[in-house]
């Protein structure tokens, strides 16, 4: 036996496995030049030209809108679109990430195809990589009931890097009168998850709003339709101005971002500069890039109260959860506050700064949402709506257990393992 052919076949081997890995990290972006943006002095966030700063910093859209409605829990985030959906008369466009075979799946269908045989124009984008579980037979029986039904970003293998981008998106238009947004995909798992050790439902919200924001929203939803292969007639559905003296908000649309050029990240980053109170924030995934996370420990060190509220022990994505965890040193050390929910998936997502604004929707605080999904966030300054956002957050606040260095120095070996593994795959988590 020729032991130097095996040994030499074997350092080939692995020569040949550490050259593939360094490549994928290479086109990932694993070694790139991340950049750091500097900004000193934002006015706070009660100044006049605060919402216009905000907007001209962050690429969004300032119009007006008024929350009407606010629901927690799938329970009543389900029931409130099936009603919702059985009011329609004119039109229905919906888009989501995540759908899943289920009651819940089902019975969005039915709702959905009752509307359409009636004569309601019925849309519905759905992600192709977040609804991949569903059957071809589920999308029939949709088609066959007269809803229309595009895929976003479908697999192709002439540019397979490309279906890395998602539409995160969660966005629901009723008559062009009415938008629900949260961050609730159309699953049974945000009823309690039994695989993931729930023991409640998902921590997650749904809010309506009404106003001249609504068709805003619409005609974002019709950019994503024309972009996923969709017929657009305006004959049929058409935009029309409406006159508002709703408060003022501001529209985040997240599309197609990217390293240098994502609404979602400068709006958080430059929110986040401006606080004079507070910066809380609730994020499932939590992997702030380095500049962000350089923020809000700077933010921190001026006496802001920095909170972060993110998923605990039960959890769709362990291993993000471990990766997540890796990066918690830098915080901790820095005296931001970190609580984990403990009942079950936490899920919702939100930036309150100071008592004055607060951001929803479907961005989290991690890399995909800042620079490659397709995200849709809100900020108001609806002293009514921070407030209940704030209830809604320290009400969680009381089911999470604050993460302390000295215990998260004591994390088990296999979940080191495991975080710092999936750290070379950081900006695609």
């Amino acid at each position: 036996m020729n032991w130097a052919l095996i040994w030499l076949t074997l350092g080939g081997l692995l020569l040949l496995g550490a050259l593939f890995i360094l490549g994928i990290l290479y086109f990932q972006g694993f070694f790139r030049r991340y950049h750091r943006y500097h900004l000193k002095n934002l006015p706070p966030t009660d100044a006049p030209n605060f919402e216009l700063t905000l907007a001209s910093l962050s690429d969004a859209f300032i119009t007006h809108g008024s929350v009407t409605d606010f629901w927690e829990g799938s329970e009543a985030i389900n029931q409130a679109r099936l009603e919702a959906i059985a009011t329609a008369q004119k039109s229905i466009q919906f888009e989501t990430y995540f759908m899943t075979p289920g009651d819940r799946a089902d019975a969005f269908a039915d709702a959905l195809i009752k509307q359409a045989q009636a004569g309601v124009i019925v849309q519905v984008i759905a992600d192709h990589h977040g609804s991949k579980d569903l059957s071809d037979a589920y999308w029939q029986r949709l088609h066959e009931g007269g809803v229309l039904v595009t895929q976003f970003n479908k697999f192709s293998w002439k540019d397979p890097l490309d279906h890395l981008r998602r539409n995160h998106r969660k966005l629901m238009v009723i008559d062009g009168h009415s938008a629900f947004i949260g961050g609730a995909g159309i699953s049974d798992y945000w009823d309690g998850a039994e695989e993931f050790g729930d023991t409640e439902p998902w921590l997650d919200y749904e809010i309506c709003i009404k106003g001249s924001v609504v068709m805003r929203l619409k005609g974002i939803f019709f950019q994503h339709w024309l972009d996923a292969g969709g017929l657009v007639d305006l004959s049929r559905d058409s935009l029309e101005p409406h006159e508002s003296c709703d408060p003022t908000v501001l529209i985040a649309a997240g599309e197609d971002p990217s390293m240098r050029d994502s609404s979602i990240r400068a709006l958080y980053q430059s929110a986040i500069r401006a606080a004079r109170d507070r910066v809380w924030i609730a994020s499932p995934y939590f992997l702030p890039d380095p500049g962000t996370r350089e923020i809000l420990i700077e933010m921190r060190q001026q006496g802001i109260d920095v909170r972060v509220l993110t998923m605990g022990p039960h959890s769709d994505k362990p291993y993000v959860r471990c990766t997540s965890r890796e990066r918690y040193r830098l915080l901790l050390e820095g005296d931001v506050a970190i609580y984990e929910y403990q009942p079950s998936m936490m899920h919702a997502k939100m930036l309150l700064v100071d008592n004055a604004w607060v951001s929803f929707g479907s961005a989290n605080f991690d890399p995909r949402s800042f620079f490659q999904n397709d995200e849709l966030n809100i900020a108001t300054d609806e002293i009514p709506v921070v407030e209940r956002f704030e209830d809604y957050f320290l009400r969680a606040l009381r089911k999470s257990d604050r993460v302390y260095y000295k215990d998260w120095k004591k994390r088990n070996f296999k979940e080191r393992l495991v975080g710092m593994f999936w750290l070379l795959f950081y900006w695609q988590l």
